[in-house]
């Protein structure tokens, strides 16, 4: 009998031994994990501009990787259709990694003349647009005004400033592609939609 007992003593207290080890060990901090490495946010969209609903600052960084199209838009204007357009292409690519950036501009025949709650209100009862605006913005330089960063970026790297409302501009993932496309080409247009998908298809 004793050795029995003498055998059940000897294993209760490895039993005790290895619990207590196993709660040493629980006890112990655990390093936090290593945070991913945010993509590398490209220069051009290395900006914050105020969102068109409440004027609350959007860092444009959260589109990187995106291939972005970015169009100066105006509520008055023989293009302002094109709302729609953009609007059907943004719902028809935006599962591949498209993203469409309209900012309202006054700058072409005074065709934006209405302020940032009054265009939210238009695009929203007349088109439906879901894709993310912008407030109200210059896109062009003149003696006047300097255009808004994202524009001169764009004009610079494409060599296009807009010449007329709802001018159109397609960035590569990386940034380092600019596509220009004037106001008169609509965005469901093949030739529109064939530099849209060659951008989507890249690494």
């Amino acid at each position: 009998m004793k050795g029995i007992q003498v055998i059940r003593l000897m294993f209760a207290l490895v039993a005790t031994l290895g619990l207590g080890g196993a709660l040493a060990q629980s006890s112990q901090p655990s390093s936090p994990p290593s945070p991913a490495s945010p993509a590398a946010c490209p220069a051009l969209l290395q900006h914050t501009l105020p969102r068109l609903q409440d004027e609350k600052p959007v860092s444009l960084c959260q589109f990187s990787g995106q291939v972005v199209v970015v169009v100066n838009t105006a509520s008055e204007c023989g293009y302002t259709p094109q709302y729609k357009s953009l609007e059907a292409l943004y719902e028809r690519y935006r599962q591949r990694g498209l993203v469409v950036l309209g900012l309202p501009s006054n700058d072409f025949g005074g065709q934006e003349p209405r302020n940032n709650a009054a265009i939210a209100d238009f695009c929203e009862n007349q088109f439906a647009v879901r894709f993310p605006m912008f407030a109200k913005t210059t896109v062009k330089s003149s003696a006047r005004a300097s255009a808004n960063p994202l524009f001169a970026g764009l004009a610079a790297r494409s060599g296009q400033e807009p010449k007329w409302n709802f001018h159109k501009y397609i960035v590569s993932r990386q940034g380092d592609l600019v596509l220009s496309h004037a106001s008169s080409t609509d965005p469901l247009d093949a030739s529109f939609t064939k530099d849209v998908e060659k951008l989507l298809g890249s690494k």
